[in-house]
Formats: C-alpha cells, sequence, structure tokens
C-alpha cells in the first residue's frame, strides 16, 4: 500500500470512530494535525483534548473490513476521497463553521472550485415550477455557472437536467446526497445520478453504505449552501426544507434567491416568506447572473458565434424575457384559447373552471384533454389544473 493510501485509511479511520462527531475530530486534527499524528498520541495527550472515553475510542480497534471497503471505492476510475488537507477540497466549504473532515466524490472534482449557484425546491414541484428549475439552470449554467442541488424529485432533479442540457461548454452540475454514496435516493433518480457523474460530479459526506436517513438530509442541505454563491429557490412551501438551505446559505454569507408565484398556491408561500425576509426576487436568469457577476468580480464567457452557441443564445432569450404566446396557443380554435385564457396561470380545479367557462365538466374535460396532450396545460394533485 502506498503512502497515499496509508496517509487515506488514516483519514477514513478517524472518520469512521463510532460516537466521535465531526467536531472532535476537527479538534483532533486542529490540535495534532494529520490523523496519523492522532493515532500515535499517548491516551493522556488524547483526553486533554476530547476526554477519556473519547481518548479510548480513538486509540481502539480499526474497522479494518469497512476501511477496506471504502479504500476499494476509493480506488476505482471516477472516485475520489478529499480530506480537509487536499488541495483539491472545497475552498467555498472551509468558509463553513462545521466543514466535512471527509468528502465521497464521484466524478470530476474540479468542478467543486467552480463559481455555483444552488437550485433547489420542493419535491411535490408543478410542472410550471419544474419548466422554471430547468430553464434556469440551463441558462445559469451556459452562463459558466456550476449548478448545484440535491438530487431529490421535482426542482433538484429538474435543476440538474437543466444543467447537463447546457452540454459540455456549460458549467455542469454537482449533487449533493444526504446518503452513502454508493447508495441512490430515491432510486428512481438513479439514471440521472449516472448521467451526473459522467458529466458533473456526486458529492456526499457520509460513509459508504448509510441509507436515506430523515436527520442527514438537513446536513446535506448546509453543503448545497455551502458550495454555491448563491440559492435559488424555485418553489417551497413553508415547511420546505429548502427555506433551510435558504437560512444556511445566509448564514454562509452568500445570497438569496427566491422566484415569486401565484399567492394562491401554497408552493409558493415558502418563496414570498423568504422574498419578505430580503431574499432578491428574480424573474430571469440574468438577474441572478448580474448580482452574482458583481460579487465575484467575475465577466460571463464569451458566446461563440457558432451554431451551439445560437442555441445558448436563444435559450438565454427564452428565459430572460416574459412568456410570449407560442405557436401551439396560435394554432388553437376559438373555444379552446378562450378556456386557455379563462385558466389564466393560477391552479385551478375543474369544476371552478367549468362555472367560469359556463360550460359542463364533461364538455370542459374535452377541450382539456388536447390542451395537455400539447403541453399548454398540466394537472397538478388534488385534481387542480395549470396552464403552462
Amino acid at each position: 500500500m502506498s503512502a497515499d493510501h496509508d496517509d487515506l485509511a488514516d483519514w477514513l479511520r478517524l472518520s469512521s470512530l463510532p460516537g466521535l462527531g465531526a467536531d472532535r475530530q476537527r479538534s483532533l486534527l486542529a490540535a495534532f494535525g494529520l490523523p496519523r499524528h492522532i493515532f500515535g498520541a499517548g491516551r493522556s495527550a488524547l483526553a486533554a483534548v476530547v476526554g477519556g472515553e473519547a481518548a479510548d475510542t480513538v486509540l481502539g480497534t480499526p474497522q479494518a473490513e469497512w476501511m477496506e471497503r471504502a479504500l476499494a471505492w476509493a480506488a476505482e476510475p471516477g472516485s475520489h476521497v478529499l480530506t480537509l488537507a487536499d488541495e483539491a477540497y472545497p475552498r467555498s466549504l472551509l468558509d463553513m463553521a462545521d466543514p466535512p473532515v471527509l468528502l465521497y466524490v464521484k466524478g470530476d472534482p474540479a468542478l467543486l472550485q467552480r463559481p455555483a449557484i444552488a437550485l433547489v425546491g420542493a419535491r411535490s414541484a408543478t410542472a410550471q415550477g419544474e419548466a422554471n428549475a430547468e430553464a434556469f439552470a440551463r441558462e445559469l449554467a451556459a452562463q459558466g455557472f456550476t449548478i448545484v442541488s440535491g438530487l431529490a424529485l421535482g426542482i433538484d432533479a429538474a435543476a440538474h437536467r437543466g444543467a447537463l442540457a447546457a452540454g459540455t461548454a456549460g458549467g455542469g452540475t454537482i449533487a449533493v446526497i444526504g446518503t452513502g454514496i454508493d447508495r441512490i435516493y430515491p432510486a428512481r433518480n438513479a439514471t440521472l445520478a449516472r448521467d451526473i457523474a459522467r458529466c458533473g460530479v456526486v458529492v456526499s459526506e457520509f460513509p459508504l453504505g448509510t441509507p436515506p436517513l430523515q436527520h442527514n438530509f438537513p446536513r446535506r442541505n448546509r453543503l448545497i449552501a455551502g458550495l454555491g454563491q448563491g440559492v435559488l429557490v424555485v418553489e417551497a412551501a413553508l415547511n420546505s426544507g429548502s427555506l433551510i438551505t435558504a437560512r444556511l446559505a445566509t448564514e454562509c454569507g452568500r445570497e438569496v434567491f427566491a422566484i415569486p408565484g401565484s399567492i394562491h398556491s401554497p408552493l409558493s408561500r415558502g418563496c414570498h416568506r423568504l422574498i419578505r425576509e430580503g431574499a432578491k426576487l428574480v424573474e430571469t436568469a440574468e438577474d441572478v447572473v448580474e448580482e452574482l457577476r458583481g460579487r465575484l468580480g467575475w465577466a460571463a464567457p464569451e458566446r461563440p458565434h457558432t451554431a451551439a452557441g445560437r442555441r445558448r443564445r436563444e435559450r438565454k432569450d427564452a428565459a430572460s424575457t416574459p412568456p410570449t404566446v407560442s405557436q401551439a396557443e396560435l394554432a388553437l380554435d376559438g373555444e379552446a384559447a378562450r378556456v386557455l385564457q379563462i385558466i389564466g396561470h393560477d391552479p385551478v380545479d375543474i369544476d371552478t373552471l367549468a362555472q367560469r367557462c359556463s360550460l359542463t365538466v364533461d364538455a370542459l374535460y374535452a377541450i382539456l384533454l388536447p390542451l395537455e396532450l400539447d403541453g399548454l396545460l398540466a394537472r397538478l394533485p388534488g385534481g387542480r389544473l395549470q396552464r403552462i
């Protein structure tokens, strides 16, 4: 085993000590330096820093089987274990009060050093919310920002998809997960996770094999907040974990942005609260870019005059200007266009819409189905409808 592997084995041993949390691990590192010095110290010296019981834990028998498994994982292509002493450890996390001692990384760790913005929001997002997240992420990635999110359903997954859609010329995406890096949760995002590991990076601070435990996800959120120069909340209820991420971002000195929504939508209330508390209201991706560009003293990359460049400019125009009438809407007949106009942009239930349109529910369904198939309308939980 090489010296590097010896050092990594010591770091893994430190991080796996039962009952010795990250705070005491950092205290030991501050007192003794590298882990090998910790394990070479006497009991009395260790006890003076973390107490006698913890000193006995440090000097106990290592979890050899788990450490061998972790070392084998780290030897796989594209797998990395970053320690607080590594140059590749993300500098933005060092601003935090409690940076992880270890990070398990799958993909390109260089992305962890690039200007980034976090996009977060509701798991049970509306179709419009997911469309907004994907469009904002695609444009921000095309502008050179790395998109950070949590690989959850809804807004997180849409943000990752948008960043991947920007292609190799974009800023890429980082998925911060709340399980061991060898476990993907939720399972339906396994394909997305593989795409991110291939074109971006997946990150976890939790040991291999860690299942999806509820208390780990708020801890995961602090890394999402810490890795970005700002956090954009797309949709959030009042009890959303996204509000935790926004609060943690504020504590780290990061900017918080929020997209407003309908006053009738529960998924807008979290964003509206953030705006009342000082978050920046944004309507376009350019609102975010201008704010962060000023903070970073950073110019957006030049857009090449190529077909790909034209497509990115077109996407920017779509994300940076108010919505216009689409070709599908222009092709609607008079009754369908009237119904779509009456729906407006707030969610509405079918009975209320039937009353507004002075139509029977059966007649209304016949009009709504083609609108849904054309992508102009989405069905929400509870039988409500929303124009897209």
